[in-house]
């Protein structure tokens, strides 16, 4: 697989290939990690929801005792959630640990991928020793990937990974593209992995997904994150839905005890009833500020914004901008975006930006101003 380098400096600040490391950043600029404004991960600028913190101060004493291996009360309020089996869901150490349990416990060889992507795709495929097929997706199409190409990938792979909304870009298929695609898997028998991480922060009404029509596609699985729309990257949880002769060929793979007990507990705290005010006040606040920071940033600094659903844009830097030279003038301003320079698909003048809450998002459009202003002295 050819992958796009990015710029040394880039490459030094996000070593491991994610944003959000603000120990290397704040190496980097000599700037303490409590001073950073972070655009460069996604998660949710409203943090955990109350529930989830008066769970894990209230069980912190239940870290004496082993989590339940089989994950039945995390797993039980998911199905009841999602109208699904338990036998149809496997709870896992983050949605990476679900990739990496299907491609493990489906004896993967061969991956596709449709660029620009997520990295982790390609390199858990690479780590666990399985060749890695990569369709470019055109810009004019949104980076979505050619319907025809898609067919011949599938034809190629054993396993095709597909964002969904994608991440750098946030767009998504219509609900017939997803069909097709999951359709063509079946006579394939290929294996569609649909990456819904971002797939919470779309309201309900507007959300595209194979869920409710699950069973008509025994070659699919979908994968969630509780971390981003939950606020809970640093304990890590998320869950694959799949048909359940696939979910067994996953967990036999899974390490005993891989998801710890406080996750667990939170996990079973984002779904309690109380936490429906949160999950809609997330979803306006992201919906609304990232018009907002589509406007802003267009009619400010002239800079192509992508207009995807999730809590993220893909941005298009004019001239003589670059990502790398981005950060280094936000870096001293203590302020964190997402080169894409590494993107394959994408060029040395994308970067990534997260979408917060108004008071962030004029600091850092403040932030682009100052430093768009300053580059002729550069």
């Amino acid at each position: 697989m050819s992958v796009m380098n990015g710029n040394h400096n880039s490459s030094k600040m996000e070593p491991f290939g994610h944003g959000g490391d603000i120990l290397t950043a704040s190496s980097f600029f000599g700037i303490n990690s409590q001073d950073w404004l972070d655009y460069s991960a996604n998660i949710n600028p409203l943090g955990p929801p109350k529930q989830v913190m008066e769970a894990l101060r209230e069980g912190i004493s239940a870290i004496v005792n082993y989590p339940d291996p089989a994950h039945r009360q995390l797993k039980q309020m998911i199905a009841d959630k999602l109208s699904v089996h338990v036998n149809q869901l496997l709870i896992g150490n983050g949605a990476a640990e679900c990739m990496a349990l299907a491609l493990l416990g489906l004896e993967i060889e061969k991956v596709g991928v449709v660029a620009p992507c997520f990295s982790e795709y390609a390199q858990l495929a690479q780590d666990f020793g399985a060749e890695v097929v990569t369709v470019v997706g055109r810009e004019e199409n949104g980076f979505n990937a050619n319907p025809d190409d898609l067919h011949v990938l599938l034809e190629q792979v054993d396993l095709l990974f597909l964002g969904h909304p994608n991440n750098p870009t946030g767009l998504t298929y219509s609900l017939e593209q997803l069909r097709e695609i999951a359709n063509r898997a079946e006579l394939t028998s290929t294996y569609l992995v649909l990456d819904e991480a971002f797939i919470d922060f779309i309201p309900q009404e507007q959300r595209v997904t194979l869920l409710p029509e699950l069973k008509s596609y025994p070659h699919v699985i979908l994968i969630h994150s509780m971390t981003k729309f939950y606020a809970i990257p640093g304990l890590r949880l998320g869950y694959a839905v799949a048909a359940p002769e696939l979910i067994q060929k996953m967990g036999r793979k899974q390490v005993t005890w891989s998801v710890n007990g406080m996750a667990l507990l939170a996990g079973q705290a984002c779904l309690q009833p109380e936490v429906a005010a949160y999950e809609t006040e997330t979803r306006e606040l992201i919906s609304r500020e990232r018009s907002y920071l589509i406007t802003e940033i267009t009619k400010r600094l002239g800079w192509q914004v992508w207009s995807g659903e999730a809590n993220f844009l893909l941005i298009r830097l004019s001239a003589p901008w670059t990502a790398s030279k981005l950060q280094q003038a936000l870096g001293p301003k203590a302020v964190m975006v997402r080169s894409c320079a590494m993107y394959e698909g994408l060029t040395e003048r994308d970067i990534r930006i997260a979408v917060r809450d108004r008071e962030d998002n004029e600091r850092i459009l403040q932030a682009f101003e100052e430093v768009d202003r300053d580059k002729g002295e550069r």
